[in-house]
């Protein structure tokens, strides 16, 4: 590939100049593979709620009490205890990538299950994490044989009569493989609002997040083979990556006072100034049709433009709910503007009618920050559309139901101190360098 590329941060910072297209390819890029593994292996555990759980008989999921066997198991007082047994539990050998790290004054624990565990299925950075610290407890805290069973509900949740991890105490980004819609969906199987949480609700930060997750899990369902991998690793560049600082111009340029149209207008304009799109015939009323000599360039300049387009018009009202309607309606006055076809050629226009029926329509049983790649009215588009979501979120002052603040306030503590997760554009243009 001879593109070359500039990547700017989300404050129109240059961070690394020049950068070969291919260095950001999840198959090359350090920080990208970095984000991959600790996705998969990191989980995060809500110690205050699982020794609250213990001692109310809650076991399993808030509808299940089970009264006489509350217990008052010192996991607070003892939680660098029952940090370094997981630890020593979770190794595989000395100096590997394990990680056991209590947060929030020990009210909160982050654990990374080694690479070396992971042989076949990434589950075990759940079931490893919930082994470890079910057996810690029992040690730490001198739990009799009777009370031993309690103790492995209140880690294991419902498992395993229900394979669902959200009743456990370990929390993972990705969810259970049961729930994959299919070959190559684990890195789509994570709800916005989680994403939102974790970059802190910066919505260009959590843009590029969910973008690189997105586009690596093409590279797993085998959507990036031959010509395809240019045109993925473009639209990460200039979406998610802010190449060239084509988002931010547009978005600082009509910020102020400008609408959804005055983006799209601003796309066009670019576009044809960086020679991306040509004139191809004037029509007798004027109207203009115009074609490329790249039109895989052509997408991905249409992605940043739908990006800038959702994040001027949500913050606008300051809510995340309009973002289907924003990428429908973008991409129809693209198409209109220019005679070209809008985002992934019409399946991010497709798939915005779907979700935005889901949670607005006859369903309305969730809101954008619940939705994720691996959604079946979400997951026809290829990479391009769930970012705007996670970015309308970030924008959204909790006008939502489902909040990030409401749902996944756990994942932005603990795995918002990941550096990788905090700063996705300044870790993947370091590595790119």
């Amino acid at each position: 590939m001879a593109d070359e590329i500039d990547l700017y941060d989300d404050r129109g910072n240059v961070l690394a100049k020049g950068v070969p297209l291919e260095n950001i390819s999840p198959l090359r890029n350090d920080a990208i593979k970095r984000i991959v593994n600790l996705t998969i292996r990191t989980g995060a555990i809500d110690l205050a709620g699982l020794e609250k759980s213990l001692a109310t008989g809650t076991l399993g999921t808030k509808g299940m009490v089970i009264r006489g066997v509350e217990h008052n198991f010192p996991i607070l007082d003892k939680a660098e205890e029952i940090a370094k047994q997981m630890e020593d539990m979770l190794r595989v050998e000395e100096g590997d990538d394990t990680r056991v790290q209590l947060i929030a004054g020990g009210k909160r624990m982050l654990t990374e299950v080694p690479t070396a565990r992971i042989l076949s299925d990434y589950s075990v950075g759940l079931t490893a994490a919930a082994g470890a610290l079910t057996h810690a407890i029992i040690d730490v805290c001198d739990v009799s044989m009777w009370d031993a069973p309690l103790v492995h509900a209140a880690v294991w949740g419902m498992y395993p009569q229900d394979p669902d991890a959200t009743t456990g105490a370990v929390k993972m980004l990705v969810d259970v493989p049961i729930k994959n819609e299919g070959p190559g969906f684990t890195l789509r199987n994570i709800p916005v609002n989680h994403l939102a949480a974790t970059v802190g609700k910066r919505a260009i930060q959590g843009a590029a997040l969910t973008m690189i997750l997105e586009e690596a899990a093409q590279f797993e369902m085998g959507n990036c083979m031959g010509p395809h991998e240019r045109g993925h690793l473009l639209d990460l560049a200039y979406e998610g990556l802010n190449a060239n600082n084509l988002v931010h111009d547009l978005i600082k340029e009509n910020g102020k006072t400008g609408t959804l149209g005055d983006v799209t207008y601003s796309l066009v304009e670019r576009a044809k100034a960086d020679g991306v799109i040509k004139e191809k015939k004037k029509l007798g009323s004027g109207y203009v049709v115009y074609d490329s000599d790249d039109p895989q360039m052509w997408n991905a300049y249409a992605s940043a433009g739908m990006l800038a387009a959702v994040c001027v018009n949500c913050a606008s009202m300051r809510a995340g709910q309009p973002v289907p309607s924003n990428i429908m309606h973008y991409n129809v006055l693209l198409e209109h503007e220019t005679g070209m076809p809008g985002v992934d050629n019409g399946m991010a226009q497709g798939t915005s009618v779907s979700s935005s029926f889901f949670s607005h329509s006859i369903y309305g049983g969730g809101g954008p920050g619940v939705f994720y790649g691996n959604h079946i009215v979400t997951r026809h588009a290829k990479g391009q559309f769930i970012p705007c979501f996670c970015a309308a979120m970030c924008i959204d002052a909790d006008t939502m139901y489902f909040s990030p603040a409401r749902t996944s306030a756990l994942y932005g503590e603990v795995l918002g101190a990941i550096p990788e997760f905090a700063e996705p554009m300044k870790a993947v243009a370091e590595a790119a360098k």
